[in-house]
């Protein structure tokens, strides 16, 4: 940002890599012959792959196995290794997916705070783990927390005008799962009648808050917000595809199945003891999910230690989230044609905590990698044997119940013997990232020069890190968009409600773990601020409009160009031609082919292609690690009116009737009354509009031809979420030049695709007006 201060300053001029991991002598060259042609010889280690025995007496009884590790392990490991780097499941990529989500957790938090949103929202999964692939196509999975519902352990915990829950549970009460008896909020006594369509009633008389009800609830709730078809899958109920959106329950009071978790893991090597006293003060959730064999399944909570299991993840070292990684692959591509989406990344999660418990420390590196996948698979062919997986942290959970009948779990027993006895062959056949062909000796060539539909290792990175900052962008200004609507509709000032939510947010800013998303916050509500106070003040003199036009220098920070766009426009429109065209030829320096537009209201096919993103990577590679380019859509809210061209008054506007206001999507209605333009249409507009005020015509001229040849050439559609609006433009510039039926045109085809809440409509009206006076 070294030319930010000036471009301020023309325009006030102008008014009156990570190193590798250590490979051990002699792997250096890749083997390129298939394992069962290799010599083998073994190294002989220790270690424990029997099961755990639950009962506290025995726990120290392990079973110790012999074991061999081949040889050749040792080469295939590290390729392996290598090859999962190159499909993006290398340690940077890792870490950036953590941070990005838990950057998201943390502007929830905030926002939520700003706009007195009664839940919190939690990111868990392999997403926010960083232990997926763009092969595993891993959803998102997100867990809403209810902060109006008081879970009680006891009648003592019972809080006054809170919706208070107890937890109840008996001798046939499966384990992990709970029935939430319904208290009244102004005495701690149990409710006796139904006064809620989600409540139910025990044989027993008791009143309870069924699960299933409440699913039910929250999928009417999300059907009426008309923002996507609603699925119900397990506990989710989700509206946006490839989301699983789970609303739950805090569960703040000790809990007695984790403690005995925790006291049994007292004094081992891992869980670490730092971990075990994190746990102790963790809250749990209880999820809407009951045990599929309960007579009361459509009301049992079930209890889900998310935040535990996450530092259980967090925990893991780079081999083993490689290892856990590498069980998901062939979860998916073998296991799953065996017995279908059954085997789930959550047993394959178990898998690894029981595995990492029962093994020392110094074997999990990097050239043990395939052995200890092998491990991990012997561990889950005991399970099988015993037709049960346990639950890691919830004594008396079988995680095959509900999931795997006796006849699955012998085929898969089967299998996996199979997999054992052949030391994993057949990771040779798998599909998945083409991690199979990477793998054999005859693809490595092709890949190492990236093969046909495929993305060399650094571009498939730098795609995936700029994929992760595009979504969180989107995600940031959705979240922006929900302060403002709801300044808005305020009865308060709306200066005032900005400078309000202004100072809780530099309030926020004091917490380390928020200051940044503070800090993202801050930006964007203070240049708001800004434009609107020049917009209400259009008649300041001019000391104080170039105060404020200084001011813009704290704005420049929010993207690459949007915020020097509507500084532009605000010149133009405050007649401040030459300071304009100063900031345009600025913003057309920076506005070049590698920047990605960004718009969290419509969503364009391709937004999630990595390829899109590879393409922002400049031909020299140099600006891997520089700041990426995206431009955000220029918004202007009716509060800025002033400051935007007359055009785009008539889309604050864009409605004709209160029909097409009722047709507006929960999204839409956020944003249908502001002017939205994507940023590269908007430029030439603007240079049209300026150009032509100062009468440069045929500067004025080739902007619109610039204008026209943008918008009709298929390649940018990736970047033109506003279709209409940018044929609107176009539309206006022949209609100022005098070519009626030319703009009648470009307005017909908006309408072609809005048909509704299109300014378009006003357009056509006031043209046909025009044409028929002419006539």
């Amino acid at each position: 940002m070294e030319n930010d201060p000036d471009t301020i300053n023309w325009a006030v001029g102008c008014l009156t890599r990570r190193p590798g991991l250590p490979r051990q002598t002699g792997t250096k060259n890749k083997v390129r012959v298939p394992s069962s042609k290799l010599n083998l010889r073994a190294w002989r280690v220790c270690i424990n792959v029997d099961p755990p025995k639950r009962s506290d007496n025995r726990r120290g009884q392990h079973l110790v196995t012999n074991l061999l590790i081949p040889d050749h392990f040792l080469a295939l490991s590290i390729r392996l290794s290598d090859l999962l780097d190159e499909i993006g499941a290398g340690k940077c990529t890792a870490m950036e997916r953590r941070d990005t989500y838990l950057r998201r957790e943390r502007m929830s938090t905030i926002v939520g705070s700003l706009v007195g949103r009664d839940s919190e929202d939690f990111h868990f999964g392999s997403q926010s783990e960083g232990t997926t692939t763009p092969g595993l196509n891993s959803d998102i999975d997100l867990l809403s927390s209810t902060k109006v519902m008081n879970i009680m352990t006891d009648l003592r915990d019972w809080e006054a005008g809170m919706e208070n829950l107890l937890m109840l549970r008996d001798d046939i009460t499966p384990p992990q799962q709970y029935l939430l008896q319904v208290i009244y909020k102004y005495t701690p006594e149990p409710v006796t009648s139904i006064s809620d369509d989600r409540f139910v009633r025990k044989d027993s008389g008791q009143i309870l808050l069924s699960s299933e009800r409440w699913k039910n609830y929250v999928e009417q709730r999300a059907a009426a917000a008309h923002a996507g078809e609603v699925t119900q899958n397990g506990p989710s109920v989700s509206n946006i595809p490839n989301w699983d959106i789970v609303s739950a329950f805090h569960v703040c009071k000790p809990i007695p199945e984790i403690q005995h978790w925790i006291d049994r893991c007292r004094g081992r090597h891992w869980p670490p003891a730092k971990l075990l006293e994190a746990a102790q003060r963790s809250p749990s959730f209880l999820v809407p999910a009951g045990h599929p064999d309960s007579d009361y399944k459509r009301e049992e909570w079930r209890l889900s230690p998310n935040l535990i299991e996450r530092m259980l993840m967090f925990s893991f070292n780079m081999t083993q989230i490689k290892c856990y990684i590498s069980l998901k692959i062939i979860k998916k591509a073998l296991l799953n044609k065996i017995v279908g989406d059954f085997i789930t990344s959550f047993h394959c999660k178990t898998l690894m905590f029981y595995t990492i418990e029962r093994t020392h420390p110094s074997l999990w590196k990097t050239h043990n990698l395939v052995f200890l996948l092998l491990l991990c698979l012997q561990v889950l062919r005991k399970w099988l044997r015993l037709g049960c997986l346990p639950h890691y942290i919830i004594e008396g959970v079988n995680l095959f119940d509900g999931k795997l009948s006796i006849v699955q779990q012998r085929r898969i027993l089967q299998y996996v013997n199979y997999l054992i006895k052949n030391d994993l062959h057949d990771l040779f056949h798998i599909d998945i990232d083409n991690l199979g062909c990477r793998l054999q000796a005859c693809g490595i060539r092709r890949i190492e020069r990236g093969g046909e539909g495929e993305l060399r290792p650094v571009w498939l990175r730098y795609g995936i890190s700029l994929f992760l900052k595009f979504e969180y962008l989107n995600i940031f200004i959705m979240q922006f968009l929900k302060i403002i609507y709801l300044i808005q509709r305020s009865n308060t000032n709306f200066q005032q409600g900005i400078q309000y939510k202004l100072r809780a947010v530099v309030e926020n800013s004091t917490n380390g773990k928020l200051t940044t998303v503070a800090f993202d916050l801050i930006y964007h509500l203070f240049a708001l601020l800004n434009s609107v106070q020049l917009s209400t003040s259009s008649r300041l003199p001019n000391p104080g409009f170039i105060e404020i036009i200084r001011r813009f220098r704290y704005s420049l920070k929010t993207d690459v160009v949007s915020s020097r766009l509507k500084l532009a426009s605000v010149l133009y429109c405050f007649g401040h031609l030459h300071a304009a065209i100063r900031v345009l030829e600025d913003v057309e320096k920076k506005d070049h082919i590698k920047v990605k537009a960004v718009c969290a209201n419509i969503y364009i096919e391709g937004n999630s292609d990595l390829q899109v993103f590879a393409n922002m990577m400049s031909d020299s590679c140099d600006n891997i690690h520089s700041e990426p380019s995206f431009a955000f859509c220029v918004r202007f809210i009716r509060q800025e009116a002033h400051c935007a061209p007359y055009i785009f008054w008539f889309e604050m506007n864009r409605s004709m009737t209160e029909e097409e206001v009722a047709q507006r999507t929960t999204t839409e209605k956020r944003w249908m009354d502001n002017a939205e333009v994507d940023a590269r249409p908007f430029l030439y507009y603007l240079q049209y509009l300026t150009y032509g005020g100062l009468g440069e015509r045929n500067k004025q001229l080739h902007a619109c031809e610039i204008l026209e040849s943008y918008i009709l050439n298929p390649r940018n559609l990736i970047n033109i979420y506003h279709l209409e609006t940018a044929l609107n433009l176009i539309g206006h510039c022949y209609e100022m030049e005098g070519d009626y039926q030319s703009a009648l045109d470009f307005y017909e085809t908006s309408l072609l695709f809005e048909n509704t809440n299109n300014a378009a409509n006003w357009h056509i009206q006031r043209l046909q007006r025009i044409i028929s006076n002419l006539e």
